[in-house]
Formats: structure tokens, C-alpha cells, sequence
């Protein structure tokens, strides 16, 4: 990645994937959740990509039960190959210790924060961003888009977050919201997510694979915010093509 601050994760379940990776990502986001013996394979990794590592519950998307989840991600920080680990908010409002306990691994911290529904106005954006901000190093926002509003909404609050000095990961979910997954960094997202294509497993609604979505961030980064890349856009996702015609 050329865009200044940003850095492009692939996401899987299953390490030895990481050489399809390494041209176009700049860490690996490990699924833990949906991942067959998660610590053994960090045992084995013998990659040259950092891991950010997730375990997701089935409250946030995931996969991962409660029961021991958080301890599993403790052990994961353990490694040295773990450079950050994600905590959702509503865990890192409940268990502030947890995060103390992560800072000791010497790992950065995405706190992340979900809504598969809607997308918050804005005051309720920014006020989320902050409060991820205060317990961690990187606020990491994902909404569901209904409309181009909502999409216009999720950059604009990125854009404010990156003015103020927070490192801030912004993404509107949905097909309709998959090319703030694109432009965001130009709104100064920190990080990007997208699924190498081999990865059978789905992580989110409106994600790019990985080496696509690397070559058009890499469009944008060149010549600037460019109409190829919506028509482009529109050729992959019909239906983003259709409500764009009826707004």
C-alpha cells in the first residue's frame, strides 16, 4: 500500500494461506472464531506478514462462544508474530483489565465497534469513535449502508476522527458500501480489510477480495478519486448499480 497511514489486512482462518497474501497485504487479519486449532497454527506460522488477531463472537458476527474466547486471544497475544489484536467495545467497556493485560503483550489494540442494521447519525458516529479511541490505539467502525447517505455519513466521520488525531477504520457494509472500503483511506482510514479469494469463508457483507480491492486502492492512490472506478464498481455489483440509478 502507497496511501500514507493505511494498511491493507487479509483476512482467513488458516495461516499457511499468508504467501497468496504477501503481494498485496501488509498484515493478516486471523480469524481466530472460525479457525481449526487457532494457537497451534500460530505456533507453525512461519510467514513474514504481522497478524492482527480477531476472535469474534457470535454477538459481533463471529463465530467464537464466549466461554474462553478472551483467553484464547491472550494467548494468541503471546506470540511475537501478533503485532495487534481486536476487542469489540462492548467488551473493552465491561472488562477494562482485559485491555491492560493486552498492553503487557506490548500489542496495539483495534477497538471495534458493529451494527449490521444501520448506520448512526453522525453525532452518535463521532461520540463511538472517540470512546474506541480512549481504550485503544486504532477506533475501527463498521455499519451496515442503506443508502449513499449512510456511506457519505461513515467517510465524513473518519474524516473528522483522522482531523483530530485518532487513528480511525471506517467501513460501511453491504454491497451498497463497498467502495468506502476503497476510497476510505483518502478519508484517512487506518486500516482495510478484504478476503483473499481462496478463503472460502464470509467475514462481512460488500467485502472486496483482497487483490482486487489492493489494485483499486492503488488506482485512487495514483490519480485521485476517478469514475473507473465506480463504472467498475457497477460492473461487479449490479445491485449497487440499481439503487444508484433510483436515488
Amino acid at each position: 500500500m502507497t496511501v500514507d497511514g493505511f494498511a491493507l489486512a487479509a483476512t482467513t482462518n488458516d495461516l499457511t494461506r499468508e504467501p497468496k497474501a504477501r503481494d498485496a497485504a501488509d498484515l493478516l487479519e486471523f480469524r481466530m472464531d472460525s479457525a481449526d486449532d487457532p494457537i497451534e497454527q500460530l505456533a507453525e506460522y512461519d510467514g513474514t506478514l504481522p497478524i492482527l488477531a480477531t476472535n469474534r463472537s457470535r454477538w459481533f458476527g463471529g463465530e467464537a462462544s464466549d466461554r474462553g474466547r478472551l483467553d484464547q486471544l491472550m494467548a494468541a497475544a503471546e506470540f511475537d508474530v501478533v503485532e495487534k489484536v481486536d476487542v469489540e467495545l462492548e467488551t473493552a467497556r465491561g472488562l477494562q483489565w482485559v485491555l491492560d493485560e493486552f498492553r503487557e503483550q506490548d500489542v496495539e489494540l483495534v477497538i471495534s465497534f458493529h451494527e449490521f442494521d444501520e448506520t448512526p447519525d453522525k453525532e452518535t458516529l463521532d461520540a463511538i469513535i472517540e470512546e474506541c479511541n480512549k481504550y485503544g490505539d486504532i477506533a475501527k467502525v463498521a455499519t451496515y449502508a442503506a443508502d449513499r447517505t449512510d456511506c457519505l455519513r461513515i467517510l465524513s466521520a473518519i474524516d473528522t476522527a483522522t482531523q483530530n488525531g485518532i487513528r480511525a477504520a471506517g467501513i460501511a457494509m453491504g454491497e451498497l458500501g463497498s467502495h468506502t472500503r476503497i476510497i476510505g483511506p483518502l478519508y484517512g482510514s487506518a486500516l482495510g480489510y478484504a478476503p483473499l479469494e481462496s478463503d472460502s469463508s464470509e467475514y462481512a457483507p460488500g467485502q472486496v477480495p483482497l487483490h482486487r480491492l489492493d489494485s483499486l486502492i492503488e488506482m485512487i492512490d495514483q490519480s485521485g478519486t476517478d469514475n473507473r472506478i465506480f463504472e467498475q464498481l457497477d460492473e461487479e455489483y449490479p445491485s449497487r448499480q440499481k439503487v444508484t440509478q433510483t436515488e
